[in-house]
């Protein structure tokens, strides 16, 4: 099978976008119609989520409906109400006897210092991105959450650079596919794993009269926290980060291996952001699994970190500049 390297390579996952580019500020709707057993990780200290705590492996719902991923921070969950009303219409959801009621767990990145404040994504732009999912690759960079997404903002956005939403997939043998999409709104910088070195993140210039980093180079986020600048400004240092996003396979999981698989993709943050899963940070991943392949869940979970990375990656790497802030992708 050739893949296009995104998660609807994965059997059963559809994905659709819905934005304001003006607001700078969108959503991304990852649709499973059939059901997809889930787990969930969240990490660092400011988390914005829905309905994450029925996928304790503990409690009833086995399966979800869709993941919905948003910019607009706690305001943006209420695109997951759009998405409900969507599927309720296309009478998909858990059967309760009275009702089919959809799954849709959620989380959020905060956005709202880029673009316009006062425009969030709500039920009606959750409904659009739900209405417009389908199985091709999706729109990467300045799309749905990431929309708003920017990285390296210790000092706030002034020496900032815009992100965005990226995107990978791989065939790890035996037909088992695994893939990953991904919203990254960091505090720190994006490393390329395979060199090491700072791709996007945190600019040199002036803070104030004092300057930081070296002119035209990084300033790099973890070298500034062992200074007093840094060390100064960290408690008073930008909140408005998170990562977001989710993996999938149509390998066969339980909601603990599920959940054990998003714990394992949470790696690929910390190999490709630094710092990662800091107290202003809020990072959320998601796992999904559609299909009946046979797999060992350390496998899935090795691998769900390494696609985790690509689409980290590819967020930065395909983002454009926005909002005042440079990105990568200025063809």
């Amino acid at each position: 099978m050739k893949l296009n390297n995104a998660i609807t390579d994965v059997r059963g996952i559809e994905v659709g976008h819905a934005q304001d580019d003006e607001a700078l500020t969108g959503c991304t709707v990852i649709l499973c119609r059939k059901g997809a057993v889930a787990g969930v990780d969240v990490r660092g200290g400011a988390p914005g989520t829905r309905e994450t705590d029925l996928l304790n492996p503990i409690n009833l719902v086995e399966k979800v409906h869709a993941i919905v991923l948003a910019g607009g921070s706690a305001f943006g969950l209420d695109a997951a109400s759009g998405v409900m009303r969507y599927l309720e219409e296309k009478k998909i959801g858990f059967n309760t006897g009275a009702a089919k009621v959809p799954i849709v767990p959620s989380a959020i990145l905060y956005d709202l210092n880029l673009g316009r404040a006062d425009v969030r994504p709500d039920s009606a732009m959750g409904a659009l991105a739900a209405a417009s999912a389908v199985f091709d690759p999706p729109a990467e960079g300045n799309a749905g959450a990431g929309t708003g997404a920017s990285v390296g903002k210790m000092f706030g956005l002034k020496l900032a650079m815009k992100s965005g939403l990226g995107t990978a997939s791989m065939d790890i043998g035996g037909g088992v596919i695994v893939g990953a999409i991904v919203a990254v709104n960091a505090f720190g910088d994006v490393i390329d794993p395979t060199s090491g070195e700072i791709i996007a993140g945190l600019r040199s210039g002036k803070v104030g009269p004092l300057r930081v980093g070296k002119k035209g180079q990084f300033a790099d986020t973890l070298a500034m926290m062992k200074t007093p600048i840094g060390r100064g400004i960290l408690g008073l240092a930008s909140r408005s980060n998170t990562v977001i996003g989710a993996v999938a396979t149509n390998a066969k999981l339980t909601k603990a291996q599920a959940a054990k698989v998003a714990q394992m993709a949470q790696d690929g943050i910390a190999r490709t952001i630094r710092p990662a899963h800091t107290m202003l940070d809020g990072d959320v991943i998601f796992a999904l699994s559609t299909g009946a392949k046979k797999a060992d869940v350390s496998i899935i979970g090795a691998f769900a970190a390494e696609v985790m990375a690509q689409a980290i990656v590819r967020a930065v790497k395909m983002a454009k500049s926005a909002g005042g802030l440079p990105g990568l992708n200025n063809h």
